[in-house]
């Protein structure tokens, strides 16, 4: 069986980026420790869609002219593996300090996030 994916598309706002990178950088230790053999954040950079798709990052999160949409990743070994890490990861007190409940780096109603397993990899 191939590896595990863990998937995330969130809107953020462009004047928050940096700050979100900031985040980006320590969360991507947390994850490592706990596991994740492979760790990405990206930021939107050609998000308009073209003739051949009919939907877009933005759209699909609701994303207002003020914010670009963060597409990440975690690669795991497998499902059991990524279940196992993601539980130590959200017990880990350093997530929680990341977190300001008063002033959310995002709107989490409008992320999406969900597992994959891997299908192709070249």
């Amino acid at each position: 069986m191939g590896r595990y994916i863990d998937g995330f598309v969130i809107p953020v706002a462009k004047d928050r980026v940096e700050e979100y990178r900031g985040v980006a950088e320590k969360a991507a230790l947390v994850w490592k420790e706990h596991g994740a053999l492979d760790y990405w954040e990206c930021v939107g950079d050609d998000l308009g869609g073209d003739d051949l798709c009919h939907g877009s990052f933005p759209q699909f999160v609701r994303a207002g002219a003020d914010e670009t949409v963060i597409f990440a990743w975690a690669v795991f070994e497998s499902r059991e593996h990524r279940d196992l890490a993601n539980e130590r990861i959200m017990a880990d007190p350093r997530i929680k300090e990341m977190m300001d409940p008063d002033k959310p780096l995002f709107d989490f109603k409008r992320m999406a996030h969900g597992g994959f397993k891997e299908l192709v990899h070249a």
